[in-house]
């Protein structure tokens, strides 16, 4: 499976695309924190403003976006999106009030919500089914990597080359990542006829906008799944925003533990997406399950030894947090594996369009929440009681394997769409 992954050289050249303007993005990102946070002096609010801004589009567009991603060329929505994408980092460079900078990042965002269900739809053009499972672990390993690599490097960047040099650095790589796209090849022609004849039975666009809704709700294991995947994502980002209040708490904590703890969980996905590439056996719903164990057991025990004051923080924490990383790509990587692998080619935007709107909805509303929670129950039992719903959540979806495991493919039988590719 890898080497024929290996092989098929316009899968090699979307991945590197994805490596690029993925590493971009948290370039970007930090270099924008610093501009605003640092030299601008803005408020707290501000600050929460600017990954709002990137983030809302996100959740409100997606479904929208998911259609254009069936409806259109997902080459050529690539290449736009990474070209616009690269004109507006270009403009925070003369950008002189934060009012301006919102303007740019809720268009990035926007057009972030394009790229991403095209991305996956070309994905299922160029790699066959049987290689689609290994080939989602790649594509989330090469997201994990750059959640590690990116902000390491972007600080580095910002301090030794200054923000508006990695303003330029980053709108080169969007451009970097279009002329890369640009080499791939269009979609076969029979799968536009395909995706035609579906829309003679759905010929408006709010009607196919309600398709990726209704294929999600008559599976199964997607429904679920999602459900799975927006309350793990939710309570992921509930406690990301607290950990520092958390840590707060012990007596012999060191500057440098969150640090560490943000690594450990980068370097846990990481592994998690390395050994799931090698597997294309396994069974997605129970690995997911498996996850939300895990990370359960590590909010939990995280929530515990602090309020134990543990000693040897630099050890336990870290590990902690390599447990729910790793348990947490056990959770993301499966479902969108299997996802792919349940849905037709034609179908493919609209899917993961309402999939990238639940699980930005969850990075919204989680910060917040977290917050919420610890200010009303306290820092340490918001985390014991987080990774306690989590176990319970584990509880009950074993419960209802079985349920969830009747679905068998029927459901992308009737509805298989061409894969494949022609030449530019």
């Amino acid at each position: 499976m890898e080497s024929s992954l290996r092989k098929n050289k316009h899968f090699i050249t979307l991945m590197t695309a994805q490596a690029i303007s993925g590493l971009g993005d948290w370039l970007s990102i930090i270099a924008v924190i610093t501009l605003v946070g640092l030299k601008w002096e803005a408020t707290p609010m501000q600050m929460s403003l600017i990954i709002l801004s990137l983030a809302l589009p996100m959740a409100l567009l997606g479904p929208v976006t998911g259609t254009l991603a069936d409806r259109m060329e997902r080459k050529w929505l690539m290449v736009l999106s990474d070209v616009v994408r690269g004109v507006l980092i270009l403009l925070l460079t003369v950008a002189d009030n934060v009012w301006m900078v919102y303007g740019c990042l809720f268009l990035v965002g926007m057009f972030s919500s394009v790229f991403i269900p095209a991305k996956n739809g070309k994905l299922k053009e160029i790699v066959p089914d049987e290689h689609i499972k290994g080939a989602m672990s790649l594509s989330s390993t090469i997201d994990s990597s750059t959640k590690v690599v990116g902000p390491l490097v972007s600080g580095i960047l910002v301090s030794t080359m200054g923000t508006y040099n990695v303003f330029y650095l980053d709108s080169a790589t969007f451009f970097l990542s279009a002329v890369l796209i640009f080499l791939l090849p269009k979609a076969l022609k029979e799968q536009e006829v395909s995706g035609e004849v579906e829309k003679k039975d759905a010929p408006s666009f709010k009607e196919e906008i309600k398709v990726g809704f209704s294929f999600i709700q008559k599976s199964h294991f997607l429904l679920y799944g999602l459900f799975l995947l927006g309350v793990s994502l939710l309570i992921l980002q509930l406690s990301d925003s607290q950990f520092i209040i958390l840590l707060r708490q012990l007596s012999d904590v060191s500057p440098n533990l969150l640090g560490y703890l943000v690594t450990s969980a980068g370097v846990g996905m990481l592994f998690t997406g390395i050994y799931l590439s090698k597997k294309t056996d396994y069974n997605a719903y129970v690995y997911m399950c498996t996850g939300v164990l895990g990370i359960g057991l590590g909010f939990g025990m995280m929530g515990i030894l602090t309020y134990y004051d543990l000693s040897l923080s630099m050890l336990w924490v870290p590990a902690l947090g390599f447990l729910a990383g790793g348990s947490a790509g056990f959770v993301f990587i499966p479902f969108q594996a299997a996802t792919q692998e349940k849905t037709p080619v034609h179908m493919t935007g609209r899917v993961f369009g309402v999939v990238n709107s639940v699980t930005t909805t969850a990075t919204i509303i989680g910060p917040l929440a977290g917050g919420a929670l610890a200010t009303v129950i306290g820092i340490i039992p918001s985390f014991i009681v987080t990774g306690s719903l989590l176990i319970i959540l584990f509880l009950v979806s074993i419960a209802v394997r079985k349920k969830v495991g009747e679905e068998e493919t029927d459901v992308t039988e009737s509805q298989s769409g061409t894969q494949g590719a022609t030449p530019l």
